[in-house]
């Protein structure tokens, strides 16, 4: 790992563990004369109902000679923006040459950051310099996500369906291509996971395009990154885990019905190696 990643790693792992809340807490309600202890895995947080906007501001489209993706602001040091992204979405770009389209349409000449893979995750970083001031994003903690938790996944889908016969590009569109949709957590491997770091499972629709694009949890804070979709046509062999073990049936029925993210607490990790 080259000195400059380091640093980026430590700083964003710093940020991270002060936005990160304890474990668990004990409120202690008084009733009377006697005390009662309750305790309480997380108090929930108040909703932010501007995470789509928040979405719109950090997300970015990573375009490429032969397609495009997504990704998202998460440093800024002077002029230099970082952001995080898939690995497959820059690896095969000719020449390795990018282009990166910010929230106000403006583009920007790219660059990888270090080694084009973040150990075994499929992750990369792209650099892009600007004298504008962009949104960057907050880091969340994924860890503390549970089956029904509210999340957002956000990008530039590729392509836009206008009826069933009908497909359209968007690659001319500009900032109007980006989407952001609404889901809850369904799974969340902690022990396990697929290959390249992909175990936290959402409701929400992300389709081709979307692919390093955030994922946001209530409070407008970083949790994954895009990476995989629905019903890929690999079938079950699409899910077998990093250790070589195949899900059961019943498993690989709600795993296929699920968009699939890095957890960002992956990411945060590299930060102590």
């Amino acid at each position: 790992m080259s000195i400059s990643l380091g640093i980026v790693l430590i700083s964003i792992f710093i940020q991270s563990c002060s936005l990160l809340p304890a474990n668990e807490s004990v409120i202690y309600l008084k009733a009377g004369r006697s005390e009662s202890s309750v305790k309480q895995s997380q108090i929930a947080p108040k909703k932010n109902t501007n995470v789509p906007e928040i979405a719109k501001k950090v997300t970015v489209r990573i375009l490429t000679e032969p397609g495009a993706g997504s990704g998202v602001i998460i440093s800024r040091q002077g002029k230099t923006y970082t952001v995080l992204t898939c690995q497959h979405v820059v690896a095969e770009s000719k020449k390795g040459k990018y282009n990166i389209m910010s929230a106000d349409g403006e583009i920007h000449s790219a660059r990888l950051k270090s080694l084009p893979k973040l150990g075994d995750l499929d992750l990369a970083l792209v650099e892009f310099d600007s004298e504008n001031s962009y949104q960057v994003v907050k880091l969340g903690n994924s860890n503390i996500l549970s089956a029904g938790s509210s999340v957002y996944a956000a990008g530039f889908p590729n392509y836009n369906t206008i009826d069933k016969n009908t497909i359209e590009d968007t690659f001319d569109w500009g900032t109007k291509a980006f989407k952001s949709t609404e889901g809850n957590v369904s799974l969340l491997y902690t022990k396990r996971s697929l290959p390249e770091g992909y175990s936290l499972g959402y409701t929400n629709e992300v389709t081709l395009g979307m692919s390093g694009g955030p994922v946001l949890n209530d409070k407008g804070e970083l949790v994954g990154i895009n990476g995989r979709l629905k019903y890929p046509i690999q079938g079950i062999d699409g899910f077998t885990f990093a250790d070589g073990k195949k899900p059961s049936t019943e498993e690989f029925e709600r795993m296929e019905a699920l968009s699939w993210a890095i957890p960002i607490v992956k990411f945060i990790a590299l930060a102590e190696r």
